[in-house]
């Protein structure tokens, strides 16, 4: 009941996030379309975001919040203040330092070796400017995620939940009222603006927050700690990890940046966008809800109850993802249309976003069940393992790319990016295969009682929702002729009526879930 209710409060509130991005991203595609101008911004963007999943929320967040749950555990309060300062401080120097490099190498690097593969110079000047207002949201977002780790640890999932919310509204601030008074030509540096902003807020709102539970600590020098040293041991085959997907994702980027035609990255960027909402308010949430409470059972040896919590999170990823991934795959084209296709994003826009969610789409049970296996791992502060399938991950990513990818842009046959996207779900099943084996061979995760029949009433159910999305809803020519409101008011009531049907079908099939609730929790 704890896990679901800290999952629900966390999923509730990331929701607003990603309601808050839907908006920002609809704002976008009116304003600056799908083109040069916002490619380069996307990518901008994406450089710093990648690092901030490296040294923030990926390899940090692994190696942290195992050791800090140890210590509130068995070390007591004065013990967790005094690692929190040191962690902070030691994080804020090699933030601050990586920054600072990457400010002055980076748009470098683009001026100086773009020319050669790039023609379109304002593109890659565009691009260049851009970084440097972006890349110092690097520090400030992984101090963020910092703060973010301390709440979680002590449950206060709420706050973390809530702040990506500011980085939404920033940037819809920045493309509303920033853009109009930018230079023509440079009005999408706005967003980088929007961008900057928001990783100050962001930091921000949460210290207030640290400060009422007493654990808002002066940064200062620990890297001889033995806390620090502990979590930097960790976060050795952590960032080594991180640095794998992170590979994967920018040779993912730099693909369609420079050899697609232009506009690929936003149509891969918006279709991303979709398939990171369920993601997020499901995936992550249940991820995030488990850590804490496997870390605590690891560390109480107790490994029934450390396998009964990693069976409810699959459960319920299963319960949530697989309706989810029925619904963007059927239901691409509208969803595209509905959101995005207004001012400069024409219809043509929608038809190659529609093509590359249809591939993303169906990764998305992969991308979830990846989000739920892999703190069984952090939590036995094992960050190697996750490590080695990753590196096996990436090369079949780049692979498939090679297959997929590069015979699709020879042949000049319509929508290569979305080979590209098909190259990352494909890879992402490959990795949540390898870490569930991985757990069941190790011991660690064996099934609870009642799996049959919990997979029979999710066949049922989804058949009925499939049944009804294949023979129902209409097609995309009447979404495309439809007004803004009607496509709007379609669009709620096929989801409701989908979601409805599936529901139904779970109860008809026999499925409770106050049973479910009491039996799994």
């Amino acid at each position: 009941m704890g896990l679901l209710r800290s999952a629900s409060v966390f999923s509730a509130l990331t929701l607003v996030s990603r309601v808050f991005g839907l908006i920002r991203d609809q704002i976008i595609a009116i304003i600056f379309g799908a083109g040069a101008g916002l490619d380069a911004f996307w990518v901008a963007f994406k450089i710093p975001n990648f690092m901030r999943r490296l040294f923030a929320e990926g390899a940090f967040s692994q190696g942290f919040v195992p050791v800090l749950g140890e210590y509130k555990v068995r070390q007591g309060d004065a013990a967790v203040r005094d690692l929190i300062g040191k962690v902070a401080g030691s994080l804020a120097l090699v933030v601050l330092l990586i920054t600072l490099v990457s400010i002055v190498v980076l748009p470098w690097l683009i001026l100086h070796f773009g020319p050669r593969v790039i023609t379109n110079q304002h593109k890659l000047v565009l691009t260049a400017g851009m970084l440097v207002l972006t890349l110092p949201y690097i520090l400030f977002i992984s101090l963020t995620s910092l703060a973010g780790g301390v709440l979680n640890t002590y449950k206060r999932f709420a706050i973390p939940a809530f702040t990506p919310v500011f980085l939404n509204l920033c940037m819809i601030a920045a493309a509303i009222w920033l853009a109009p008074l930018m230079p023509p030509g440079n009005q999408v540096k706005a967003l980088a603006w929007g961008v900057l902003a928001a990783g100050i807020v962001q930091l921000g709102f949460q210290l207030p927050f640290l400060a009422r539970m007493g654990l808002l600590i002066w940064p200062r020098w620990g890297f001889n700690d033995p806390g620090v040293q502990r979590i930097m041991r960790l976060m050795g085959p952590a960032i080594l990890g991180s640095m794998v997907v992170q590979i994967n994702l920018m040779v993912d980027l730099l693909v369609a940046y420079v050899v697609l035609p232009d506009g690929s990255v936003s149509w891969l960027t918006y279709s991303d966008r979709l398939v990171e909402f369920p993601l997020g308010v499901f995936g992550i949430a249940i991820s995030t809800v488990i850590l804490p409470s496997l870390s605590q059972h690891h560390v109480q040896t107790d490994g029934h109850e450390f396998a009964k919590t990693l069976d409810w999170g699959i459960r319920w990823a299963l319960l949530i993802a697989l309706p989810a991934t029925a619904g963007l795959v059927m239901l691409a084209g509208p969803l595209m249309t509905t959101l995005f296709n207004y001012g400069a994003f024409k219809a043509h826009d929608v038809l190659m976003s529609q093509m590359s969610l249809l591939a993303y789409a169906s990764g998305l049970l992969a991308f979830i069940m990846i989000k739920v296996l892999a703190p069984a791992f952090y939590s036995r502060q094992d960050t190697r393992t996750p490590v080695r399938i990753a590196v096996v991950a990436m090369l079949s990513n780049i692979v498939l790319i090679l297959v997929l990818v590069i015979p699709w842009v020879q042949l000049e046959l319509p929508a290569p990016h979305a080979g590209l996207a098909m190259a990352t779900s494909l890879s992402a099943y490959g990795n949540a295969i390898m870490l569930f084996l991985t757990l069941r061979r190790q011991g660690v995760y064996h099934s609870m009682p009642g799996w049959g029949c919990f997979l029979r009433q999710l066949a049922g159910a989804l058949a009925m929702m499939l049944a009804v999305l294949i023979f129902a809803v209409p097609g995309l020519s009447h979404w495309l002729a439809w007004s803004a409101g009607h496509r709007a008011l379609m669009l709620l009531v096929w989801v409701g009526v989908c979601a409805a049907t599936y529901f139904a079908g779970l109860y008809l099939f026999g499925f409770r879930l106050g049973a479910f609730r009491a039996q799994h929790s």
